[in-house]
């Protein structure tokens, strides 16, 4: 039966946007289907619903949404049955082929995540490719040893999706979390669990000298390029930096005296293609210390697919604070 998705076309190099009627044998290969329940709406997919950047690599036309959560429909694999939940982020899903923006969808069951027991299917893309990313840097600065005992951590972009859910698990996990940001958001980055709140500029534009005061036992940084050079500089003995985000730009320019003479750590996230067994327990994890609480108040509003075109223009003028969820059924 046909069903609604909203497609993106190029066609001569005009770009156009709406919802449509597509068949089944539209969608592309896989071997699960899924009813999808929700999709939700991130800068990256503004830019591909508006036609700015390259995000489509894919054939147009072309259904865009990176992220995804829905009922398996029929399934090739048998850890998989008709009825259950899954969940997709990454894998080119959204960019390289048909995304979540469709009522319908045809995917690989390598790719997929069952929905963890303690997370609703709304409360999953809630968190989305953001939360998934913001759940990586934390496991990675547990991984590298980092403990709430050694001191605070910064997260700077502290008011986008990466940065929020990252303030909230680690302040519910005990660490003490400091919020960098170039915005006004106080008391919303307080209600969240930042302990304090500093301006972006106050790390520093790159460090001033190779080794820069201790400041901080760890970070989770969204912004690159100076900004991470800055903190890299100021991470205590034996800390760690995530470094998740190029917000600030692409190049790096630091010394290795950090990592030889206090042992820092810089581990790179990539939530792309993250193995299928991290993936699992990142969203394990998600269930059990992202606090509900801090999910509802990052939650922007839930919209249909016939209001993502206009709210795609929001978030990339930077009129969007939270989370937007995309409801298929509505």
């Amino acid at each position: 039966m046909p069903f609604h998705a909203l497609l993106v076309d190029n066609k001569d190099g005009d770009h156009s946007c709406g919802i449509q009627l597509v068949n089944e044998d539209q969608l592309p290969a896989g071997n699960v289907e899924v009813d999808v329940h929700y999709s939700s709406l991130n800068y990256k997919d503004g830019m591909a619903v508006v036609g700015e950047g390259k995000i489509i690599r894919g054939d147009f036309p072309f259904v865009p949404g990176i992220d995804l959560v829905g009922e398996v429909t029929s399934s090739g694999v048998d850890w998989l049955d008709p009825g259950d939940f899954v969940i997709q982020t990454g894998y080119g899903l959204g960019e390289d082929y048909w995304g979540g923006y469709a009522q319908k969808q045809r995917l690989q069951a390598k790719h997929l995540v069952p929905l963890p027991e303690g997370l609703t299917p709304l409360e999953a893309m809630e968190i989305g490719t953001a939360g998934f990313t913001a759940m990586l840097s934390v496991l990675a600065l547990e991984d590298a040893g980092v403990s709430p005992e050694q001191g605070e951590i910064v997260v700077t972009g502290a008011t986008g999706g990466v940065g929020s859910m990252s303030i909230a698990i680690l302040s519910e996990l005990g660490y003490d979390v400091v919020a960098s940001t170039g915005s006004e958001a106080e008391e919303y980055l307080q209600a969240l669990g930042a302990s304090r709140i500093i301006p972006r500029g106050d790390l520093g534009a790159g460090p001033q000298r190779a080794l820069d005061t201790s400041r901080w036992a760890g970070a989770v940084d969204t912004v690159g390029g100076d900004t991470l050079a800055a903190i890299i500089s100021q991470i205590g003995r034996r800390g760690a930096v995530a470094a998740c985000g190029l917000a600030g730009g692409h190049q790096l320019k630091t010394t290795v005296y950090p990592f030889i003479l206090r042992g820092v750590t810089l581990a790179g996230i990539d939530s792309n293609t993250s193995p299928q067994e991290e993936r699992r327990r990142a969203w394990r994890r998600l269930a059990e210390d992202l606090p509900k609480p801090a999910l509802e108040r990052m939650l922007a509003e839930i919209i249909p697919l016939d209001a993502v075109y206009d709210r795609s223009q929001d978030i990339l003028e930077g009129s969007v604070q939270g989370r937007i969820v995309v409801d298929l059924s509505a």
